[in-house]
């Protein structure tokens, strides 16, 4: 890719005009120093507020490194208090059936390393933990994470090393729950994406039914 030509197009033909940021002195000086609270608030163990958050989360984002520095965020979902605390430093997320690509879990083969985003609906504030995971294909406790006959086959278990949570800037200034702020259907369907992006040969319509109200029936199959 020729990256200067690139970079002019999104700088309007004007490279001087854009100054990237090259250290984090810099970063520093334009955004200053966080509070000693904001600072220190990361903890080791989870809490009992910690705990009672992830009873109540059904979604979380799981970001993931590969050895060649690639990302990846994979989205996780399930009834609330689906990722399992095993102890004061160990939870444990179910891996559901899905598109069998494995991005995240091939990513943590090469990079343990992980960070996770748990959201529960309608709250602005999320808890945050990022620490070292392990794939796991057998363990008693996966018996407590049977849900519609699903067992899953794996699961990722993951040792905090920094656990805290977040405000809510981020959804507030997005208004992520104000529903008087949602368009789901000002943008083409689940369907008409597939059928532009990913599946050109199929039929519109055999994806329209695929992706239809039947969906949420066969979540756990696979």
């Amino acid at each position: 890719m020729d990256t200067e030509r690139v970079g002019a197009a999104w700088s309007g033909g004007d490279a001087g005009a854009v100054r990237d940021v090259t250290s984090e002195a810099e970063l520093r000086e334009l955004v200053g120093e966080p509070a000693p609270y904001t600072r220190d608030k990361t903890r080791t163990a989870l809490h009992a507020l910690d705990r009672a958050w992830l009873a109540r989360s059904p979604f979380c984002l799981i970001a993931t490194s590969g050895a060649d520095g690639s990302c990846d965020v994979s989205p996780k979902g399930d009834p609330p208090g689906f990722a399992l605390v095993l102890d004061d430093h160990t939870l444990a997320i179910p891996d559901r059936p899905g598109n069998k690509r494995l991005d995240g879990l091939r990513n943590v083969l090469a990079n343990p390393r992980v960070g996770l985003v748990f959201l529960i609906p309608g709250r602005g504030d999320m808890l945050r933990v990022n620490g070292r995971a392990r794939i796991v294909r057998e363990a008693p406790f996966f018996d407590r994470m049977t849900v519609r006959g699903n067992r899953p086959r794996l699961a990722l278990v993951v040792e905090a090393e920094e656990i805290f949570h977040h405000c809510a800037k981020a959804a507030l200034r997005s208004d992520l729950w104000a529903p008087e702020t949602w368009a789901p259907d000002a943008l083409p369907s689940r369907a008409r994406i597939s059928k532009a992006l990913e599946r050109p040969d199929d039929a519109l319509e055999l994806l329209e039914e695929h992706y239809g109200p039947g969906y949420a029936e066969h979540l756990y199959e696979g």
